[in-house]
């Protein structure tokens, strides 16, 4: 469990500054980050992306695709349901480019 808290944590600190870089370039974005919840709103609508210690899972609700569970596996987060990455997600909905490097010890 310690683990998974160490990389949503440092996975959703990640996607705070691509956040916050994006926000340096455009005035029609803004972003909040609390309590591990981490709220951005774009022209699409608000994204809101948080932790679920309890299933080890990363959640992200777009109000373009709806809302994604997200598992780890090694690099990245995955959905189990249709394997798809939420890297990819937000770089096709909000054109972010993100990498979750050097977050999974076993892979370091």
């Amino acid at each position: 469990m310690h683990e998974y808290h160490n990389i949503a944590d440092g996975s959703l600190e990640i996607l705070y500054g691509a956040f916050e870089a994006l926000i340096e370039e455009r005035d029609d974005v803004d972003v909040e980050y609390n309590s591990g919840v981490l709220t951005f709103v774009h022209p699409n609508g608000t994204y809101v992306i948080n932790k679920q210690p309890f299933n080890r899972q990363i959640w992200l609700s777009s109000p373009v695709s709806g809302p994604k569970r997200y598992d780890w596996d090694c690099d990245d987060w995955v959905s189990a349901r249709d394997g798809s990455r939420m890297k990819d997600l937000l770089e096709e909905e909000v054109g972010i480019k993100v990498g979750f490097v050097g977050l999974d010890p076993m892979n370091s």
